[in-house]
């Protein structure tokens, strides 16, 4: 190869900056004076892109409870009492007005509809309908803000989800937790920006999966990642010395494996590099830190008796709900909590009482907790899931019996907490819970709701790549100031 040739490759405007800057031991030392209160001039408040936040926050941190497989609105939050008159009827075409099914139902002959088997009831002083599936969450309804008027375009699991977290269908998009990672940085220098934890659940055991790049960093550096916290063994895989290493030998491998790394940083220039030593020095952190994070000794009886029976086995939601509230005390920007089992395509009223009966009273018990230590407010919380559920039956429909189909037209989430104003009701569907007829909130508008409540002005929050300039919100969202405080 022609060293001339190559020595052009190698520089290019990236790496002429990256190989000028005054390197990893400047950042480091940035970082323990910012610990200090000796902050240097280039500090960028805990490693983001943001010398500051665009506006005032209302919230420093994310608690995102998603519900991975859609749950059905009008069985949980919708209420449609017109539909038990319409019980077995087809849906009618002035309805449906040519919207697209799934492969699931278009097959179908008919689509009969079917009307939800649960009570439903007033609660809190704003009065807000809620299923009999969800008793405890109906007690803290004056903390929620409920949208039902969320839509999407996506009609199938994947690209729902993907479209949630990375604000694309397609997959290879930043997730809101890299977002928040790059823009904000982090307040705790022991433990990821962005974490990760996965439930357990009640009903059929066949879910859709969850693939990592669902908190991936995308084009962003890997650094802005989320870290998935197991619930069984180690929390995070080779974490742990292995047997025979000493925290002191461990802590030489690693000052020579940077060494190394630094090496080939000054060489090639690539910005990964650094990112790998700074994940390899985050992770010799954990070892104290996690541990610490996931004993719950300490915790009062009567609190962990607040989230429900299921809170001292690990990988529950109600567990996972504790470990969420102990993520938030210690300032990690972004927690992610997801559950799956909500694909409910048959068997639906008895699968949901199983799916509520693992999430109702850790929510409510989340809300409940955050909001007695002084986290509630400045903590946003998030309820949702990727679309919502069919109106019409799939499969066999009896009067105690159904299964519902995907929905991206409408479908229910709600918000609490950092800058949310409690006791909204926002959005409302037609009689079939099929259409919305006011106030639509779509996927990006979320999205950039919940920029907006950590200070960050969606349309701001870039990052150039491949010649154009990225956001979460592509081109498109509005703040629903109406759910804020």
């Amino acid at each position: 190869m022609d060293p001339r040739l190559d020595y052009r490759r190698l520089l290019t405007r990236r790496n002429f900056f990256a190989r000028s800057a005054t390197g990893v031991g400047a950042a480091a030392l940035g970082s323990l004076l910012s610990r200090d209160g000796l902050a240097m001039p280039f500090d960028k408040g805990g490693g983001g892109v943001l010398a500051a936040p665009h506006h005032p926050p209302t919230a420093k941190r994310v608690i995102y409870l998603f519900m991975s497989g859609a749950p059905s609105q009008m069985d949980m939050w919708d209420y449609k009492p017109k539909m038990r008159e319409y019980f077995d009827k087809d849906m009618p075409d002035s309805v449906v007005n040519g919207q697209r099914f799934t492969t699931m139902t278009s097959g179908q002959a008919r689509f009969p509809i079917a009307p939800s088997v649960f009570d439903f009831a007033q609660h809190g002083q704003a009065g807000t309908w809620v299923s009999e599936l969800l008793p405890y969450t109906a007690q803290v309804v004056d903390k929620l803000a409920v949208i039902r008027s969320l839509h999407t375009e996506a009609i199938n699991h994947d690209p729902g989800i993907t479209f949630f977290n990375s604000g694309h269908e397609q997959p290879g998009r930043p997730s809101m937790g890299a977002w928040m990672s790059y823009g904000l940085g982090s307040e705790n220098a022991d433990l990821p920006t962005f974490v990760v934890l996965h439930s357990s659940w009640s009903a059929k055991r066949d879910a859709q999966a969850l693939y990592s790049r669902l908190w991936g960093s995308g084009f962003l550096s890997s650094k802005h990642q989320g870290v998935s916290l197991r619930s069984d063994g180690d929390p995070v895989l080779y974490l742990s010395n292995p047997p025979g290493t000493s925290p002191q030998a461990r802590r030489q491998a690693l000052d020579a494996l940077a060494q190394l790394n630094q090496q080939q940083y000054e060489s090639v220039g690539d910005p990964e590099i650094l990112a790998r030593i700074s994940q390899y020095e985050m992770a010799y952190r954990m070892q104290t830190s996690v541990p610490d994070l996931t004993d719950f000794s300490d915790e009062p009886e009567h609190v962990l008796e607040m989230y429900g029976p299921d809170v001292r086995k690990p990988g529950t939601f109600a567990a996972n709900c504790v470990l969420a509230r102990r993520l938030a005390e210690r300032d990690v920007r972004f927690v992610q909590v997801y559950i799956r089992g909500w694909d409910q395509h048959g068997n639906l009223p008895a699968d949901i009482r199983r799916q509520c009966g693992d999430v109702d009273q850790p929510c409510a018990a989340l809300i409940r907790d955050l909001e007695q230590r002084g986290l509630l407010e400045d903590t946003l919380v998030v309820w949702a899931s990727e679309f919502g559920r069919t109106t019409y039956c799939q499969g066999r429909l009896t009067e105690t019996n159904y299964g519902r189909d995907h929905h991206p037209r409408c479908f229910t989430v709600w918000m609490a907490g950092g800058g949310i104003r409690g006791g909204v009701n926002l959005g409302e569907t037609d009689d079939f819970s099929y259409n919305i007829v006011r106030d639509p909130v779509h996927v990006h508008d979320l999205n950039a709701t919940i920029l907006h409540c950590l200070g960050v002005d969606h349309e701001r929050l870039t990052h150039r790549y491949q010649g154009r300039e990225f956001r979460l919100t592509d081109v498109h969202g509005h703040v629903v100031r109406s759910v804020l405080a």
